[in-house]
């Protein structure tokens, strides 16, 4: 008899956690994992491979983790997917693998994502595959999920692949936006050394459209060029006041305590004083990040302004969960009207009004609207925009023969990715707009496998 539930994840007590940045979820121990693998019915039309975007032989891994074959169960994995330890940690796999599963009719469905980390921690013996190089040299612009994936699909076909990086670690988001408290960023750094194993060359501190152009890169020999530089450029509410002193965009706050490592003061020389009021704008997984890195940061209150209700937040349901478990406080059908600030610049309040929800806007959300005269105060030190990205200009400002649409995203084929610059392709946030890492991965092996083809064509 199969169990209907799943094997709950061992997770550091709410108390606790609060006060470090370690590891919430703790990982399954090898008796839970062999547990849950056996709850995998090996279905023979397996629904859950259909919902993920990089296509990972579901089935095939666990049954591997229920033989105890735990290195065999991460090559296979590592099939489609290079990033396993991350996937298995940051992936929506709710809306993805884990909706599709039959299990879940009737009850729980299998915990995939928890499994693929499992198999991806114990993995003792990594394997590398003997790759015959052909010396056609491909470059990636950006080494975030969707560039790294690219990359080592590439790599393993032969190709001398070069991913440049802006920042001075690789990584992209999974470095400099998501806490080490959710992605430990020794997870990060061992999926990238994975992946300069397979031959990928990541350069840092390479700012393409500033360093070189992309037109630079053609001249010195590469055949095609893979653009993930995703969509770095922070939204702001548009607000009086917006530029006070303590009002940070989500990116730079987050850069500073995961890439910067604030929260290590003073052995990091990046201080970071967030005050006894925390105030975050917007409903995703990034504004559930800024509301818990807040709080590790010694804030007492922390608040959640959010347009809409909770029904509609975008965020994952876990990480609200976590959030509310940890003392965020969140105010829900609220709306930013105005910032405050003291003589000095420096924020002190913001002023809001409450929402009622109306009709379906495009999103196929409901519509905030303003209650009128339900105007009031809240008393703050520090306010975080946690509202979106959109996409960096830098890298195609200087390239009028690589289209954009109007809000500045990389026009691409949506199967290909071919772009409209002959052997240049786009993927991931930089083509979609901000959307998940899986989604960006999914991209950037498509990609490579339409790149492979342009080259096979061309240098034939």
């Amino acid at each position: 008899m199969i169990k209907k539930e799943k094997i709950k994840m061992p997770v550091q007590e709410p108390e606790k956690r609060v006060k470090n940045f370690e590891e919430v979820e703790l990982g399954f121990t090898e008796e839970q994992a062999l547990e849950e693998a056996s709850r995998c019915l090996q279905c023979k039309n397996p629904k859950c491979v259909e919902g993920c975007p990089v296509k990972v032989q579901i089935p095939e891994f666990i049954k591997l983790i229920c033989e105890k074959k735990y290195d065999a169960a991460a090559k296979k994995i590592k099939e489609t997917n290079s990033l396993p330890a991350v996937c298995g940690r940051v992936c929506p796999q709710e809306s993805q693998c884990e909706g599709k599963c039959v299990l879940g009719k009737k009850g729980e469905p299998v915990s995939i994502g928890r499994l693929e980390r499992f198999a991806a921690d114990n993995e003792k013996t990594v394997y590398i595959p003997e790759i015959k190089k052909n010396n056609v040299k491909v470059a990636v612009v950006g080494s975030g999920p969707g560039g790294l994936t690219a990359a080592s699909a590439l790599a393993q076909k032969g190709y001398s692949v070069t991913a440049f990086e802006a920042l001075n670690k690789a990584g992209g988001v999974l470095t400099y936006g998501i806490p080490e408290f959710r992605l430990p960023k020794k997870i990060v750094e061992k999926e990238c050394d994975y992946i300069s194993q397979l031959g990928v060359n990541i350069k840092c501190n390479y700012v393409i459209g500033k360093i070189y152009t992309i037109d630079d890169l053609i001249k010195k020999g590469y055949k095609a060029i893979f653009m993930a530089n995703g969509a770095g450029l922070p939204k702001f509410l548009n607000i009086s006041g917006e530029n006070f002193i303590g009002v940070y965009s989500a990116n730079e706050f987050l850069t500073r305590v995961n890439l910067m490592k604030s929260y290590k003061f003073p052995e990091y020389d990046t201080p970071i004083d967030v005050g006894k009021n925390v105030a975050v704008f917007g409903g995703g997984n990034v504004a559930m990040d800024a509301c818990r890195c807040a709080k590790r940061l010694g804030a007492e209150n922390v608040y959640c302004v959010y347009r809409r209700s909770k029904i509609e937040m975008p965020a994952r349901a876990e990480e609200i969960k976590h959030a509310e478990e940890e003392g965020i406080i969140f105010n829900y059908l609220t709306n930013p009207i105005k910032f405050t600030g003291d003589s000095n610049d420096r924020v002190t309040g913001v002023e809001c009004i409450k929402m009622e929800l109306g009709e379906p806007d495009a999103s196929g959300r409901r519509k905030p609207v303003e209650i009128k005269d339900s105007n009031f105060f809240m008393n703050i030190d520090t306010a975080i925009i946690a509202i979106g990205q959109s996409s960096n200009p830098i890298a195609v400002e200087n390239q009028p023969d690589i289209k954009t649409n109007k809000w500045g995203y990389i026009i691409a084929n949506e199967i290909t990715g071919e772009t409209s610059k002959l052997g240049v392709y786009a993927g991931g946030d930089i083509v979609t707009g901000a959307a998940t890492v899986i989604l960006a991965m999914g991209a950037g092996l498509n990609a490579a496998k339409y790149i492979d083809e342009y080259i096979q064509k061309n240098n034939s």
